[in-house]
């Protein structure tokens, strides 16, 4: 038997304040003046001066404002980088990513595609990446996603909504600064940290389960339940406790999986355009039959934060919709093999997922 050889974030720096050292952390590996540091920034900063006049510009560094509006796209990530490529004089120094998923994502996207060939959409999958990544930062604005330490790269493409998942693809450096999610609206805060708390249920329920992710899930699920369910935390601890719950969260499926709720979400992704915090929120409100006792803590959850999720978002679609979404969801053997086993086949049939969407 082999042993997948992961890959990790190579260095990672954590509190309150931290952003402020990006400086020192960067100017070691500028390449020269010519050779810029291109910061991706969620637009939802734009007029924030708190955050943007920090960000440490010099030469010809530039600051792209990305829309986290829709998730990121392979078409998105195309045009990202042919702009990066006309607008510098040399391939950039670095790639930082300072926003949440949407923003980490692409950020690692674009880092792969400024050093491999053709389109974004030819790497959607599995260790299909040849050269090494520019380098890369990630600094998250909000906790959940755990994209700051996956091996992923999520865009939906053409024809599939699927991750580019390589040993390039990790951020080289992290800053985890928990002050930069103080400003999170509640909906969001709570639909981004489900979806650490859903990682860990389809980690630990799942049949790829090991030591390595259980104790990485374990804890993340443990951090979930003080800042969701016990609430009597300061706001403070609550914001270090949910960025770290989502270190753990992403940590917990490098040597598993996800399971049911990623899988449908992705086809809901596709082609309604859910988001993915919301979209796994919806899915995994339904899924009682595979994950009992993570759903019923869940809707405790919910219920404690006064969460109303949206309901009949597939009532109006059409058995040709229902059948792109089934074949979006029926693409990721992985995440199905790790929930259901290697005969998940025959207990995942498209009329059984159907009656799941037919549910939402």
């Amino acid at each position: 038997m082999s042993h997948k050889n992961f890959p990790m974030v190579s260095n990672v720096i954590f509190g309150r304040g931290s952003f402020n050292q990006l400086e020192d952390i960067l100017a070691p590996k500028r390449i020269n003046t010519q050779a810029p540091f291109i910061f991706l920034v969620d637009d939802v900063f734009k007029s924030n001066a708190w955050l943007t006049s920090r960000i440490p510009l010099a030469y010809d560094d530039k600051i792209i404002f990305i829309s986290a509006k829709e998730e990121p796209k392979t078409d998105q990530v195309d045009t990202l980088v042919e702009d990066i490529i006309l607008m510098t004089k040399e391939r950039p120094s670095g790639i930082i990513g300072i926003g949440g998923g949407t923003v980490m994502d692409i950020a690692k996207a674009i880092s792969i595609m400024l050093t491999n060939k053709g389109g974004s959409q030819d790497y959607q999958g599995w260790d299909l990446v040849k050269n090494n990544a520019v380098y890369h930062v990630g600094i998250p604005t909000i906790s959940g996603t755990g994209s700051e330490v996956s091996r992923t790269a999520v865009l939906t493409g053409p024809h599939k909504k699927l991750g580019i998942n390589s040993d390039f693809t990790p951020f080289d450096q992290v800053i985890l600064d928990s002050e930069l999610t103080k400003d999170v609206p509640k909906d969001q805060w709570f639909y981004t940290g489900m979806d650490c708390y859903i990682h860990c249920v389809e980690s630990l329920e799942g049949t790829y389960i090991n030591t390595f992710s259980e104790t990485f899930g374990e804890m993340a699920l443990k951090l979930c339940k003080e800042v969701f369910l016990e609430g009597n935390l300061r706001e403070e601890e609550a914001q270090e406790k949910l960025m770290m719950a989502s270190w753990h969260g992403g940590m917990s499926i490098v040597y598993s999986q996800v399971g049911v709720a990623h899988a449908l979400s992705y086809g809901l992704s596709y082609l309604l355009g859910t988001k993915h915090g919301i979209g796994n929120c919806i899915v995994f409100d339904h899924l009682e039959e595979f994950y009992p006792e993570g759903v019923r803590v869940f809707k405790a959850m919910k219920e404690k934060h006064q969460i109303e999720l949206p309901q009949g978002i597939c009532a109006d679609l059409s058995d040709r919709d229902f059948d792109v979404m089934i074949k979006i969801a029926l693409s990721l053997d992985q995440l199905w093999e790790n929930a259901l086993g290697p005969d998940w086949k025959k207990i995942m049939t498209p009329q059984k997922i159907k009656s799941l969407y037919q549910k939402m």
